[in-house]
């Protein structure tokens, strides 16, 4: 019987694996469940030389990988390939580091589109509007409102979470933009999107949505010079990694009036309550929330034992993402928070 470590952390097993799913692991692998009362560290020097696989997303140094002659496959549960693994030593000696995040892809897409529906009609700002005894009737209430359909729309970025905001959009019948200097012009033509420059996405389009992974080449590239380019009442939907954006600059063309901004992820989270945010002009906040629903947590553990299964079976994982070696060095994502 093979072994697995399972080293959740930060989420809980049960966040991800139903009892059934549970009930899978345990009748067909032997489960070494990390404690959290115990050192990690002398946990994984213990036990990394009988594991065929890993669920979790731990700290492992070449000297434990050394130690790992029987490891097949790690399933990074947390959803970002972090800095944490010696990701070149597991490339020349066979490890596959997966992650499961593409089911986020679909929920955050959902809310994307939500946000980007307040923005273009001001939803959120009307709603504490009538709350407060302010709100405003037919035309008076849609002065800075704006019809989505055949508008431009921008992406900067083109994966999983990009397609899939992409695949709601089509009844807006927009003039979809991307910048995606990972991707080629022949494959963007293909998903029926037009190549821009990050310049031309700014620029042309009436909502953006920020969709792109964080890296080395990519840190603060939101910033003053860039947001200039944009059209005055545009809106900015930052849903993926925030360190893209410069958040003072934009929220310095927020408060100008010049931008609306709609935002999911902050720098530092929680966030402050005294971030200056919380009170800005033009911006739409959500905590954090977009793909983070039971169903969705639970589809990620379906994931992991899917493609356990195939691995078992000598063929290649289907519904994990491989962390490939030419770009997973370059990824400057940070852990996620759970409080």
């Amino acid at each position: 019987m093979k072994k697995i470590i399972l080293d959740p952390a930060p989420r809980k097993k049960e966040e991800i694996f139903s009892n059934s799913s549970l009930n899978i692991l345990e009748t067909k692998y032997k489960i070494l469940e990390f404690d959290e009362n115990c050192d990690r560290y002398d946990f994984y020097k213990k036990h990394i030389v009988d594991a065929s696989y890993i669920i979790g997303q731990p700290k492992l140094d070449i000297k434990l990988l050394k130690q790992s002659t029987k490891l097949r496959a790690i399933f990074n549960i947390e959803g970002n390939f972090l800095q944490n693994i010696d990701y070149e030593f597991c490339h020349k000696n066979g490890i596959v580091i997966l992650t499961p995040s593409s089911v986020f892809a679909l929920p955050v897409a959902e809310l994307a589109i939500g946000m980007m529906i307040s923005m273009a009609r001001d939803m959120h700002s009307a709603h504490v509007d009538f709350l407060n005894g302010n709100e405003k009737y037919g035309l008076d209430g849609n002065l800075s409102s704006e019809i989505i359909t055949g508008s431009n729309i921008g992406f900067i970025g083109f994966g999983d979470l990009g397609k899939s905001i992409k695949r709601l959009l089509v009844g807006f019948n927009p003039e979809i933009l991307v910048y995606d200097p990972w991707l080629t012009k022949v494959l963007l033509q293909r998903e029926d999107v037009t190549p821009a420059s990050l310049e031309e996405v700014l620029s042309k389009s009436r909502f953006i949505f920020v969709v792109a992974a964080l890296t080395d080449n990519n840190t603060g590239m939101i910033n003053a010079e860039k947001l200039d380019l944009m059209m005055p009442n545009a809106s900015i939907l930052i849903l993926n990694r925030a360190a893209i954006a410069d958040y003072n600059d934009l929220l310095h063309y927020c408060n100008s009036g010049k931008i609306k901004l709609a935002v999911d992820v902050f720098p530092e989270e929680p966030l402050a309550t005294n971030h200056p945010i919380r009170q800005s002009k033009n911006v739409l906040l959500s905590a954090h929330r977009a793909g983070a629903l039971k169903e969705v947590l639970l589809e990620m553990g379906n994931y992991v034992i899917e493609d356990l299964e195939l691995f078992d079976r000598g063929l290649p994982p289907q519904n994990c993402k491989r962390a490939e070696h030419e770009t997973v060095s370059k990824f400057r994502s940070k852990p996620i928070h759970k409080s």
